[in-house]
């Protein structure tokens, strides 16, 4: 029976302690696989039935009231309307990484950025030595920008076993193709500008920035400002898409305060004591204000971007009526060269090149956060130009140039996409520390514990000498501490790990949490912290006084003295100034694992975190 109860509670923790790191690894696994399904199914329709194929996306969808309206082309409503969205989410990670991720600390966005304009300027170099003078020069902004959804998942599918440094590297270079290719779209090919509407936009916009600042979270108002604004763009002549971007830049991102969780449970309780649908309303309102806009907008949107919005917008791009004569006309072709060229060979180039030549001219302050074939690797990846390629490729040509500016992209991304898989592969033939010096590099990385471990006042189990430290913040009472429990005497059991325990008492979910982390401390004061810890953690339904204390018979403590130190709180201070640490350290749910510094983000089964600790046991090497 015991056997077969450990691994279903593992798996329940697993699933339920799941961060968002891993539910998106997962999602842009499976989205960059509805995105190619969306593309060959384009291809294959427009080969069978180009007719019927350009009939339905060309078929008008207006939105009237009261005499006034949008009229487009149901491509159009795709490529401006719900293409917004996808923006939107891209924002929204981007600001993610900038306030609560690796681009906290300002200097590392520096060298990003500058590799993804490098990256851009190579590309439409690339494309210009095949089409400069000739009547294919004005597209040269459809070999610019990197597919954000493909891009990372390849990266998923092909990419190291560790990919959160390179990914967030990489998701800073594409989000710099994003906002230049929208303010390329936005100037260079937007015919007209008419200054009212654009000016109203600006307005609207500012609006969302006003009701921000007066602390409205009703989020019905940022949404009609943000249609109004999008209405406004649609009639000013550029490209709504802007508003989207914007937005999800706007909406701040931070971990979850004490505070608010504290007043998500007293509302909660209250509701589970008179459950009116008031009361229900003030708890979801209360466990919604608990966690920040940018994460909960990320949950709501991003999936139905990754399986619905950009797969619909690759069904209605990429269609190209295939023939042997159609692929020798397109090859042979400046426009489909130029962009092959540019994406393939030239967004690599300008990534590699700029990143070592900022990391030179700096004397090695500006260093990529990855190794240089990681940032290679990234390079490749970035030559997955799609979405906004195709979007650009629509208004930049007509006619045969078009079909041959998608052909270009849709070979493009095929290409780089299996460079991108060559170069990992070679990663993976490389011996152990070469392999990962080249792929993690010897930047530092960003500390989340606020307070470092000091053997003076914390628990520690494990050498002395282990490169690894693990520390947790617990509470004795939470259920899934206990489960994890079991994973962390297994990541002991390898002998070279150093584990620290400290307070996290979660006491206005758990009444007995507090005593139960004094108690703890108390056995400490008499050499039998570990011993009391395990107690604690095997028996949390029964943390009582009377319990405790019974505890402490069974480990041969005073129990005089262990009873007097509960009683006279000794050891308050101890716990409150863990909590402070917490605090400090943006950890308020339990338990929270803190890898040589670095904030655990995800499941915490044994697998995830024996892979965590491998990495952080690599990088320690790399950089002794």
């Amino acid at each position: 029976m015991k056997l077969n109860f450990l691994p279903r509670a593992r798996e329940s923790f697993s699933e339920v302690s799941e961060g968002s790191l891993a539910r998106f690894s997962r999602t842009e696994t499976a989205s960059a696989s509805a995105l190619l399904v969306a593309a060959v199914a384009a291809v294959i329709w427009a080969s069978f039935d180009a007719a019927g194929y350009t009939h339905v996306w060309d078929t008008r969808l207006a939105v009237e009231l009261g005499g006034t309206g949008v009229s487009m082309s149901l491509s159009e409503w795709i490529n401006s309307g719900l293409m917004s969205l996808f923006f939107f989410v891209v924002g929204l990670e981007a600001r993610q990484e900038f306030d609560i991720g690796e681009l906290r600390e300002r200097s590392r966005v520096i060298l990003p950025i500058l590799a993804g304009l490098g990256g851009m300027v190579a590309a439409v170099g690339g494309y210009l030595v095949f089409n400069a003078g000739g009547s294919g020069a004005g597209g040269w902004g459809v070999a610019m920008s990197t597919d954000t959804a493909f891009a990372l998942g390849v990266l998923a599918l092909v990419g190291p076993r560790f990919p959160q440094r390179l990914r967030v590297f990489l998701l800073t270079v594409v989000v710099v193709d994003d906002i230049v290719a929208l303010i390329v779209i936005a100037t260079a090919y937007t015919e007209q500008v008419r200054l009212m509407p654009l000016l109203v936009a600006v307005l609207l916009f500012g609006g969302v920035v006003l009701i921000r600042r007066l602390g409205v979270t009703f989020g019905w108002s940022y949404f009609v400002l943000a249609l109004a604004a999008w209405l406004a763009l649609s009639r000013s002549g550029v490209d709504p898409l802007v508003i989207g971007l914007a937005m999800g830049l706007y909406a701040y991102a931070a971990p979850a305060a004490r505070d608010d969780l504290e007043r998500a449970s007293d509302l909660f309780r209250v509701f589970r004591e008179q459950p009116t649908p008031q009361l229900a309303r003030a708890a979801t309102i209360g466990l919604q204000a608990a966690v920040s806009p940018n994460e909960r907008l990320q949950e709501q949107f991003h999936r139905w971007t990754s399986f619905v919005v950009v797969p619909l917008f690759a069904l209605s791009n990429a269609g190209i009526p295939v023939s042997g004569a159609f692929l020798s006309s397109a090859f042979a072709s400046p426009i489909t060269r130029g962009i092959v060229v540019g994406y393939v060979v030239g967004k690599p180039v300008g990534v590699l090149a700029v990143s070592a030549l900022a990391n030179r001219l700096t004397g090695g302050r500006l260093r990529p956060p990855v190794g240089w074939l990681a940032v290679g690797g990234a390079g490749t990846l970035a030559g997955i130009g799609f979405t906004v390629s195709l979007l650009v490729a629509t208004l930049a040509f007509q006619g045969e140039d078009l079909e041959h500016a998608k052909a270009g992209v849709l070979a493009a991304a095929l290409l780089s996409a299996l460079l991108s898989w060559a170069v990992f592969a070679v990663a993976r033939l490389l011996p152990g520390p070469a392999r990962g010096r080249l792929l993690l590099g010897t930047s530092d990385t960003i500390s989340d514990l606020a307070v470092p471990v000091d053997p003076a006042r914390d628990h520690i189990r494990g050498p002395e000498t282990a490169l690894v430290t693990m520390v947790e913040y617990g509470d004795f009472e939470c259920p899934y501490c206990g489960q994890a429990e079991a994973v962390v005497r297994e990541l002991l059991d390898d002998g070279d790990l150093r584990y620290v325990w400290r307070h996290l008492p979660l006491s206005d979910v758990h009444p007995n949490a507090q005593l139960a982390a004094e108690a703890a401390e108390a056995a400490g004061r008499q050499d039998e912290f570990w011993s009391m810890h395990d107690l604690l953690l095997a028996h949390q339904g029964e943390l009582r006084p009377k319990h405790l204390q019974r505890y402490a018979g069974q480990l041969g403590l005073d129990v005089p003295r262990f009873a007097a130190d509960l009683r006279e709180h000794a050891d308050a201070e101890h716990v409150a100034e863990d909590l402070d640490s917490a605090d400090l350290s943006g950890a308020t749910g339990t338990p929270s694992f803190f890898i040589n510094g670095i904030r655990h983000r995800g499941a915490y089964d044994l697998d995830t975190l024996t892979k965590q600790i491998q990495l952080a046991r690599v990088r320690a090497l790399i950089n002794s």
